[in-house]
């Protein structure tokens, strides 16, 4: 007679995020859910914008959302009512309605974000695990979760509290909240680096030049760049510059060509022209992993991507821009976030001056020989080491009673 206890059918999960970044790490962490557990049924609900990481995987999407123009910084300035005007109010109702209903069905509602996708994981009813990529202890030392999170947490359907650094585990511990734990950082578990994208160049200084993904800010983030490019160009170095910008899909690239060309760079094919043709900017569609492997400094206004920098072990100068997302207060609290690694200039949006200070603080970083010592320390302390999207989906897997021995 067989007395081996029969397999228990494969869990249903659903994935809850709210942002670009969030949305990352959602799919990354199903990355790991189908390694560890190769039958999990997944669907994710991402409440700003149509989930583009969770399409790429092939994983059910709960509703077909679409993007709006805050990019989802909605509470910031106008971007509300920009949003409003959009349909962000039906769009929402839309997705409450949509958790409360076909939720149920789950095994497990995994909230990534802040309190937003917390609120709709618990509308459906289900154990839910909570993943707080959105805040961490290192912004004042002592993290002060808003009272709806608060609570939300302290729910006994919330299993798990899942943080994006050990610091802040330890401090949420601390606090009283036990079920907190640090399983690592899943937007380490980038694609490895292809050298046919970019590789190192020995003799060169290599500058990774990261706009961000919300448009049209990328945009003039990147033209923003493109002068400050020109100002280490006639600036003294002891080695030639290359620039690589890692470009997100969107058709939103086409309108780069006349607003680079206001700034006297002239666009062919992927390849920025300076005026003098002295300098060459190039765009690298979907390259991230191998212009980071490839770098010696990032010039970063985003947010996931600079965060992803400071976990290679770089120096990342920071340009402050009109927003609505990379604002002085938004790259202020990333310094915080990130440590002594991370450098911003000014505090209004970066002109000539600005622009002049930042090409001298690059030059200063690049001749600092005990800069790549100090890197890697915050690399691991602010981000941690690779691996965390499939330690996370062991914890997650276990709160369902699935542990190493029910999946082997």
């Amino acid at each position: 007679m067989d007395s081996r206890v029969p397999r228990s059918p494969a869990p249903r999960i659903l994935l809850i995020s709210n942002g670009h970044g969030e949305d990352l790490n959602g799919g990354l962490i199903a990355d790991g859910l189908r390694q560890c557990e190769p039958g999990v049924q997944l669907s994710a609900l991402p409440i700003v914008g149509a989930g583009e990481a969770y399409r790429r995987r092939g994983i059910p999407l709960l509703h077909e959302g679409r993007p709006l123009p805050s990019g989802g910084m909605v509470y910031q300035g106008l971007n509300l009512w920009k949003d409003l005007a959009a349909g962000w109010l039906q769009q929402t109702l839309a997705q409450l309605w949509i958790a409360w209903r076909l939720g149920r069905p789950f095994d497990l509602a995994v909230s990534v974000g802040d309190h937003v996708p917390l609120i709709f994981a618990l509308l459906t009813g289900r154990p839910t695990a909570v993943f707080l990529v959105s805040t961490s202890s290192f912004y004042e030392g002592r993290l002060r979760l808003s009272p709806l999170t608060r609570w939300g947490c302290r729910r006994r359907r919330v299993k798990l509290v899942l943080t994006r650094d050990a610091f802040t585990a330890r401090d949420l511990q601390a606090q009283g909240l036990a079920k907190a734990l640090f399983r690592g950082y899943p937007i380490m578990d980038l694609p490895p680096p292809d050298p046919l994208q970019a590789a190192r160049l020995e003799g060169t200084h290599t500058l990774a030049l990261v706009p961000g993904s919300r448009f049209p800010e990328a945009l003039h983030n990147l033209v923003l760049m493109l002068r400050l490019c020109d100002r280490l160009g006639v600036r003294a170095a002891d080695r030639p510059w290359r620039f690589l910008v890692p470009a997100v899909d969107s058709p939103h690239w086409r309108d780069l060509e006349p607003m680079a060309a206001a700034a006297g760079w002239k666009l062919d094919d992927q390849v920025l022209h300076s005026a003098d043709g002295a300098l060459e900017v190039r765009l690298l569609p979907g390259a991230l992993p191998s212009i980071l492997a490839a770098s010696d400094l990032v010039v970063g206004m985003a947010g996931t991507a600079v965060e992803q920098a400071v976990g290679y072990g770089l120096p990342v100068v920071q340009l402050v821009g009109r927003g609505p997302q990379f604002t002085y207060a938004f790259a202020e609290s990333q310094n915080r976030l990130l440590g002594p690694t991370v450098h911003t200039v000014g505090r209004r949006p970066a002109g000539a001056d600005d622009l002049q200070e930042a090409a001298g603080l690059i030059l200063r970083l690049l001749a600092d020989s005990s800069l790549r010592e100090r890197c890697a320390q915050a690399a691991l302390e602010r981000v941690g080491a690779p691996g965390g999207s499939r330690r996370i989906a062991q914890a997650l897997l276990e709160t369902l009673g699935r542990g190493p021995e029910t999946l082997s």
